[in-house]
């Protein structure tokens, strides 16, 4: 059964998107594990969302439909999905909860900037992670408020491209998503860049440091 969590006052139909319209193929085997290791959440509401970038060829290789007059550009339904305003089908939006040692003390940890949806089973046969990043706050984002900005967005769609031509295992970005009515604060007479986020994929990717099992200490909010 094809689940939708509700963002804003939409009916299901209107917050889902199909299979057939983006050619999705979304596995949840991270579901089998112990609710502890996550928290089920929901991405904050991008307000009329616009494509920055969009990684097309990346799209292909995922089995992802594009629009075949606009390589550049993807079908007018993935800007709501890359912004995290409607869901593919199949897709269960969880933050990942993780701990582990950092500056010698071990520290509770987990996703607080980025949703997982699931897992796109490619034509291959590979499962790729689909995940939201900049997507708003989760139970793990420590007061913050779980943005991302326009530059680092961008140096990251840059250099793990840059990286994955190198044949060094990395994350790749599938598309880079801002919306229209961002917040200006000012900040040494800077004013601080858009805030945005962007549509990530993952496939067994370690994070570098020191990291060592305490299940008893983990406390899941």
């Amino acid at each position: 059964m094809e689940c939708v969590l509700p963002l804003a006052p939409q009916t299901e139909s209107q917050n889902l998107v199909t299979n057939e319209a983006l050619a999705w193929n979304l596995s949840q085997s991270y579901l089998a594990l112990p609710p502890i290791f996550y928290s089920p959440g929901q991405p904050a509401h991008f307000p009329q969302p616009a494509i920055v970038l969009f990684n097309a060829p990346l799209a292909q290789e995922l089995g992802l439909r594009a629009a075949a007059d606009a390589p550049l550009a993807p079908p007018a339904a993935a800007a709501a999905v890359w912004a995290g305003n409607r869901f593919p089908a199949n897709a269960r939006p969880i933050a990942q909860a993780y701990a582990g040692h950092q500056f010698g003390h071990f520290t509770l940890l987990g996703d607080g900037r980025a949703l997982l949806l699931g897992e796109q089973i490619t034509p291959d046969g590979q499962r790729i992670d689909i995940q939201l990043k900049g997507s708003g706050p989760t139970p793990y984002s420590r007061r913050g408020d779980g943005k991302a900005a326009l530059g680092p967005m961008l140096r990251e769609y840059l250099i793990s491209e840059a990286m994955h031509a190198l044949g060094i295992p990395t994350t790749r970005s599938l598309a880079v998503v801002t919306r229209s009515t961002a917040p200006r604060l000012r900040t040494r007479q800077r004013l601080l860049e858009e805030f945005l986020h962007s549509a990530t994929l993952n496939q067994a990717v370690a994070v570098l440091g020191e990291y060592g099992e305490q299940p008893d200490r983990i406390v899941h909010p």
